[in-house]
């Protein structure tokens, strides 16, 4: 009796694609045709044809996965191989709620694959090679299956971990050795969640507390939800009040002077008061908070410059991996909508995954929005947006919308300072059942297709400047590493590589020996004397005096109190080694005046024994 793990129909009619879906597009990049599986292809194992796929698929720009496999008792009868993106996975949690990136667009690719009966072998009776969704070659790296750690890098993570080196540094370490992230099949979160797997356990994290909260938060609500100049100052006093920051006796003058301050600066630093400029969503302190941590991760205040050319070039390569990564994200995954909305799924079609879900947190906010048409004339209307911030607070927004211009304005201009429309406006646009917006309001600079040129150009941190033999030595190292890795599965396999080992190390001894009258020097290290290396500058001294920075009157007298301290200790040790010595002297004195008392003149000598 056929036993199966899992309902596996395999017939394409029973299969529900849709329409819209099964558009194939032009490919890429032309795969070699020894890659490409085809119908009545043998293999050994299971294992052998899984692998020829998964080859395939990373050749061609995806990845796979198995579908479902029949087994008869514990043996297995056939396996369906699939692209990662069949099917349409649904999640339980409503996309009101939560929306996570979904890679299922019903893509039709797969092969399916059988035993033959009294032969043992494997053979391929279904292939599908056509894609609903673009295949990307270049971007095949960053799939999740094309991922993995080596026995090497494994066993160097974990030396790493037990030093106490940080993974970042680890994974920069990868980095250097390979001569750039592109060189790697790995990025830095596949460290990091090793580490966590198998090295250690994820650390409990206790939340500090902040005094004062309370007063932070009535002045956050202040400052981000006051939606005009006179809410803001009608705020700020009832949040003086509230607190009694103004006239309470316990508070010093120092403090009233920060809020007063404060208020009267209100123009530079209260949203409500800048938000006619265009900023992106980005802070004034964005550059101390970002800019300079991201540096930080590679150079210090005591960095050579050497150092800093190279960790230059690391902070580059870093950040272009970083852009990889975010462009694979976008180009192999795709946000569920959370409304039905035409024009959510207009910008899921355009926008990045980061910004996207920005525009959807407006599109969620539009359900606590009511709407009612105030007047309207001549296709432009103007309309009162009322949103409910919690039980008992409501906010106005006037909106205004031009039907000849398709132009929407709501005066809390969300769009005219962060580029994103804003759940009022969005709620007008549904009132006036617009299926699309105008192409104004899809800023192009954070799109998915956008074409960045600086990632295509060819940088230092591509190609190391090295020399020809540490070229060679990490050639040698990258193949060792995957033949011991091979050659560590049984005793047998190790013992061949053993006898390996020693076959070509005594052949290599023979060839260094026949040559060793010759000259060593070859071309390629005769031409290195010619380079450079970049070193830091000479330290050459300036003529005159050196500066000096002139110290307070407290340091100088902390400086002549500890000079005059070692001065007294240094005579009182002088005095006491003097007089150790003194004493010295003395008892020699007497040790020779009491063996010289006892002397008996000899014969003929005149002089007096002392």
């Amino acid at each position: 009796m056929d036993h199966s793990t899992s309902d596996c129909h395999l017939n394409a009619g029973e299969v529900d694609y849709e329409s819209e879906s099964n558009e194939v597009p032009e490919p890429l990049s032309v795969v070699d045709d020894e890659l490409v599986p085809k119908v009545r292809m043998t293999f050994t194992t299971l294992e052998d044809a899984g692998k020829f796929y998964r080859n395939y698929a990373k050749a061609a720009g995806f990845s796979t996965r198995v579908r479902c496999t029949n087994r008869k008792g514990n043996e297995i009868k056939n396996q369906l191989i699939t692209c990662s993106r069949e099917g349409k996975w649904k999640s339980k949690i409503s996309p009101t709620e939560k929306t996570n990136p979904t890679a299922g667009l019903n893509c039709p690719a797969r092969i399916y694959i059988h035993t033959l009966k009294d032969v043992g072998a494997w053979i391929i009776s279904k292939v599908v090679l056509d894609h609903s969704h673009p295949c990307c070659p270049s971007k095949a790296e960053m799939l999740k299956q094309h991922m993995e750690l080596s026995m090497s890098i494994r066993r160097t993570i974990e030396n790493n971990e037990e030093a106490g080196i940080r993974p970042s540094k680890t994974y920069q370490s990868f980095v250097a050795a390979a001569g750039g992230h592109r060189e790697l099949n790995f990025i830095e979160k596949d460290v990091r969640n090793y580490i966590t797997r198998e090295v250690r356990n994820i650390p409990s994290k206790l939340n500090g507390y902040k005094g004062h909260a309370d007063i932070e938060q009535e002045m956050s609500q202040v400052v981000w939800n006051s939606h005009s100049k006179d809410s803001f100052d009608r705020n700020w006093n009832d949040f003086l009040l509230n607190f009694g920051l103004g006239d309470n006796k316990w508070l010093s003058d120092c403090l009233w002077v920060y809020y007063a301050d404060l208020y009267e600066d209100r123009h530079i630093w209260v949203p409500i008061y800048l938000d006619h400029h265009f900023w992106a969503g980005m802070r004034s302190t964005q550059r101390s908070e970002s800019m300079h941590s991201f540096f930080n991760k590679y150079i210090t205040r005591n960095s050579s410059l050497i150092q800093f050319v190279k960790q230059y070039d690391n902070c580059l390569g870093s950040r272009e991996q970083a852009e990889r990564e975010s462009d694979a994200a976008d180009f192999h995954t795709v946000i569920p909508c959370a409304t039905k909305s035409y024009i959510e799924a207009q910008f899921q079609d355009a926008y990045t995954h980061a910004k996207f879900r920005e525009v959807q947190a407006q599109f969620r906010g539009k359900a606590n929005c009511i709407t009612r048409l105030k007047n309207s004339a001549l296709g432009y209307s103007v309309y009162e947006v009322g949103e409910q911030v919690s039980s008992s607070i409501f906010n106005k927004f006037v909106v205004t919308y031009d039907s000849f211009a398709a132009e929407v304005k709501c005066h809390c201009l969300l769009f005219e300072s962060r580029g994103i429309l804003c759940r009022h406006a969005l709620s007008v646009l549904s009132f006036e059942q617009v299926s699309q917006v105008s192409p104004r309001y899809i800023l192009e600079r954070w799109s998915k297709k956008v074409k960045r040129r600086h990632t295509h150009i060819k940088s230092s941190h591509d190609e190391p400047l090295m020399e020809p033999r540490s070229k060679r030595f990490d050639q040698l190292v990258f193949r060792s590493q995957n033949i011991c890795e091979f050659a560590s599965e049984s005793e047998e396999l190790t013992a061949i590589l053993h006898r390996a080992y020693d076959n070509v190390m005594a052949e290599m001894e023979a060839l260094k020996a026949k040559r060793k009258g010759t000259s060593s020097l070859s071309h390629e290290d005769a031409n290195l004397e010619s380079v450079n290396e970049l070193q830091s500058p000479p330290r050459i001294r300036t003529r005159g005096r050196p500066k000096n920075r002139l110290g307070s009157k407290l340091e100088k007298q902390i400086a002549n109190a500890t000079k005059k301290k070692k001065t007294k200790v240094l005579s009182e040790i002088n005095l006491f080694d003097a007089a150790s010595a003194a004493h010295s002297n003395c008892s020699q004195y007497q040790g020779h005046v009491m063996s010289y008392q006892f002397r008996v003149p000899g014969a003929g000598d005149n002089s007096l024994g002392v």
